[in-house]
């Protein structure tokens, strides 16, 4: 790990392998599946880190019929086999198919290209099958693996089938055949079939999107790539296409087709490395993968689509067909309100929640999108927070990575419901004045191969570099920012949860990481950039065009980056050679105030500059206070238990921190949990320890909190100049021997005083200097009875005409132990 400044230790790595790896849940032995590949990862477990990926490449005989869709009904308790993995240990070339002498006679009887087909390696099966004029007529040639006799519909004729295939053809007259013909075929079963044939359409994919995606300016390509209901000349259907430049081929495959790559290969768009097929009849909810031949090693890839915007119930990983644009909004009240939010001027207070452990049900099992916009919704504003900022909630295989490592971009977790599920529960948010933030992961995509690592065969999300493309740290994959459609693919991830979940903002995950090309890299191990600097230049070329981007298509939204470095003008804006984010994550703070926290306090004194040097670099950016979910995993324990003392200590020395958070310059943020001191450390696999509220002590840290909330809210000194130096001046900061810091909170119209007393020691008589002549009045004491606290205070304290701290007026006071005053004249 890298020190990236005197004051911070990287946050983002703490990360690590333990936290995130895509895994397997399950223990038992592999399960002989070609369909479901999950937890491809060579860091899926300790008793599994030796081994190299394997490769099982499948032939085409391989693929004939399966159980259908016997992936998706695979037990959930087995993991399954991997299809093709990055570097495998050993490639097996799939053999031609059909060497028995009977196919060789065939094959000398159809033209390379219907071979071709039939091998399943054809980039056009479009100029072999559907219509063609041939000698002044028109021929129809199909190819049904499964079909014992087809004829045209509406008792046409009959097709022939060339002997000893599965060819199907037959001639027509000009005119005889309608716009789009159907097929009526009896499978081998007996069972009857009837559709339109899939290469009888043209081309689907405009060639003005193609190039928008190819110079990585398509903010909506996701309207286009992936699997999108469609209608064409009338007729009803799924188009689906998929970006895989490198393939040899590639095809549809589903639980309409059993999962045969024969069957619906797909038409390659040239250039672009688009390739596509509408297949009509087909609707919404029908399960689908893209197979892949790689072109160089004839290895077939199994890939889900990284366009999906549903997926299966993990461990089963196939996408789903969706109908879009169903949802009917009932927020237009607050997004006309956003477009015109000043959230620099505004009061921020998050609360950061991880859906799977925030509760469960009786049972046990997660909450519903739809259960949760009752019960989170209610507690969040009761509470008082303004907004909930969601751990990532973008599909991912395993529940142990908390959602860091995404493999479905445009899609949320089917763990908790159905993506207008998740639109209800943000749409409820809204309407209760509650905005959502949403933990986005572009660093960083998992090695599992049913995902986008070596999607086509080749290096084509990341770098074919290690040293570029691999976190060592946490065995995962790098993009490559470079590449415009790459980059493309992650600026409309970003636009799509905004636009089409009414998101209010991005907290952009493990932005370090992103800048340095040697982030926690051994001095060999990284490739410096053009001018022999450390910078990943195309890294930052994306942040400002992300950031540009979605601050001009949805006005009002935040960008926040988590980066724990001194990089400079994070939050500054691009034009002035910033990055452009909206606010960025105080790791120095955070880590400055919860070492000086942890110290015993007769020890505190020799530590007070923790205290205060945060006030140095404040301002140099837009800062967000956090104590999140990294501060309560990985062995750093709860909150309440990093605080020294016995019991009646520790919730006073909590109380005070939170006191110090809030009325400190910044936008607030806590994790669940914190905000009733959870004695155990967070765990992702259970409810948080509500029951714990049943105890004066952690029931009055979660009151100090709402009033807290409640009161930032209600006082603009507060907030209004959270990121300039209008908004806080020290009245004194030097008083090391009592470890006491007081300060002025400030705007216009509105000053507050508050005084903090890190010592369990009451101090009487405590002098402080103030501004102005009269009574002042505490409206908040962290020490009150209602916090459980051992309620000494003041009353009304009127002041004196004596000077003192560099101020013409003075007021006496009682300061309570490990406490703070809020004092408003």
């Amino acid at each position: 790990m890298k020190k990236r400044s005197n004051n911070t230790l990287d946050s983002d790595a703490n990360k690590t392998s333990a936290a995130k790896p895509e895994t397997n849940t399950s223990g038992s032995k592999p399960a002989k599946n070609i369909e479901e590949k999950t937890a491809s990862s060579p860091m899926e477990s300790n008793t599994r880190k030796s081994e190299k990926p394997k490769t099982e490449t499948v032939t085409v005989e391989a693929i004939k019929p399966q159980k259908e869709n016997a992936a998706v009904k695979a037990p959930v308790s087995e993991p399954t086999k991997n299809i093709a993995v990055p570097e495998p240990a050993k490639k097996i070339v799939a053999p031609e198919p059909a060497k028995t002498i009977a196919a060789k006679k065939v094959e000398n009887k159809l033209d390379p290209d219907s071979i071709k087909i039939m091998e399943a390696k054809h980039h056009d099966p479009f100029s072999v099958l559907g219509r063609h004029s041939k000698n002044n007529q028109i021929q129809i040639k199909v190819y049904l693996p499964y079909a014992e006799t087809v004829r045209l519909a509406n008792d046409g004729p009959v097709l022939n089938r060339i002997t000893g295939t599965d060819f199907f053809e037959y001639y027509a007259k000009e005119g005889e055949l309608p716009q789009h013909y159907k097929l009526n075929w009896i499978d081998k079963n007996g069972y009857p079939h009837e559709n339109y044939d899939p290469y009888d359409f043209g081309t689907q994919f405009p060639p003005f999107d193609q190039h928008l995606f190819g110079e990585g300016k398509h903010w909506h390509i996701y309207q286009k790539l992936g699997g999108h209901l469609h209608t064409v000349d009338g007729i009803d259907g799924v188009l689906f296409s998929v970006w895989a430049p490198n393939a040899g081929r590639v095809s549809l495959v589903g639980d309409f087709n059993r999962w045969d790559g024969r069957c619906n290969p797909m038409r390659s768009l040239g250039g672009s490395g688009i390739w596509e097929i509408f297949i009509p009849g087909l609707k919404e909810g029908c399960l689908y993968k893209f197979e892949i031949l790689n072109r160089y090693t004839n290895e077939l890839l199994l890939k889900t689509d990284p366009y999906g915007q549903e997926f299966e119930f993990r461990p089963n990983t196939s996408s789903i067909v969706i109908k879009e644009k169903t949802y009917v909004w009932q927020d237009t009240r607050w997004m006309m309100q956003r477009a015109k939010h000043d959230w620099l001027h505004e009061p921020m207070a998050i609360y950061e929640v991880h859906l799977g452990s925030w509760r469960r049900n009786s049972q046990g099992n997660f909450l519903t999108y739809r259960e949760l916009a009752v019960e989170l919704v209610d507690y969040v504003k009761q509470m008082g927070f303004t907004h909930i900022e969601l751990l990532p909630v973008t599909e991912h295989p395993f529940d142990g990575s908390w959602g860091y490592q995404t493999t479905g971009y445009f899609a949320p977790t089917s763990r908790h419901g159905k993506p207008d599920d998740f639109r209800y529960f943000v749409d409820t948010c809204h309407q209760n004045d509650i905005g959502i933030i949403l933990d986005w992961v572009p660093a960083h995509f998992p090695k599992d191969a049913f995902a986008l690592a070596r999607f086509d065969g080749s290096a084509l999300y990341e770098h074919e570099d290690p040293r570029k493309g691999e976190h060592r740290d946490w065995g995962t994959l790098i993009y490559n920012y470079g590449r415009n459609e790459v980059k493309n693919f992650l600026l409309s991830s970003a636009l799509f949860w905004l636009e089409e979940f009414h998101l209010d903002g991005l907290r952009v995950d493990a932005v370090a990481s992103m800048l340095y090309l040697d982030y926690s890299r051994e001095e060999n191990d990284w490739i410096p950039n053009m001018y022999g600097g450390n910078e990943n230049l195309e890294a930052i070329d994306f942040f400002r065009e992300l950031n540009t981007v979605t601050h001009d298509l949805h006005p009002g939204t935040v960008m926040m980056a988590e980066e724990s470095t001194a990089w400079p003008q994070v939050t500054r804006p691009t034009w002035t050679g910033g990055l452009g984010f909206s606010m960025k994550w105080n790791m120095g703070w955070m880590h400055d105030i919860l070492a000086y926290m942890s110290e015993e306090p007769i020890h505190r004194k020799y530590h007070h500059d923790q205290l205060t040097f945060g006030m140095l670099y404040a301002f140099t950016e837009n800062f967000t206070l956090p104590f999140s979910h990294d501060e309560v995993v990985h062995g750093k324990g709860s909150l309440i238990n990093r605080m020294p003392g016995d019991e009646w200590q520790r919730f006073a020395n909590l109380r005070l921190l939170y006191t110090f958070m809030y009325t400190y310059p910044g936008k607030k943020l806590l994790f669940m949990g914190c905000e009733f001191g959870q004695g155990t450390e967070w765990s992702s696999n259970k409810e948080l320890d509500w029951y714990v509220l049943d105890y004066p002590h952690h029931k009055g840290v979660q009151t100090l909190v709402k009033d807290l909330n409640h009161l930032l809210k209600k006082h603009p000194a507060l907030f209004t100049h959270d990121f300039d130096h209008h908004g806080f001046e020290w009245i004194d900061c030097h008083d090391v021997q009592q470890s006491i810091i007081s300060y002025r909170r400030k705007n216009k119209y509105e000053e507050l005083i508050i005084v903090l007393n890190f010592t369990p020691v009451p101090r009487e008589n405590y002098r402080l200097g103030v501004p102005e002549a009269g009574a002042y009045y505490e409206i908040f004491n962290s020490d009150s009875k209602y916090y459980d606290g051992s309620n000494m205070g003041n009353s009304a304290i009127q002041s004196e005409p004596t000077p003192w701290m560099n101020h013409p007026h003075s007021i006496s006071l009682t300061l309570p132990p490990l406490g703070a005053l809020i004092l408003k004249l």
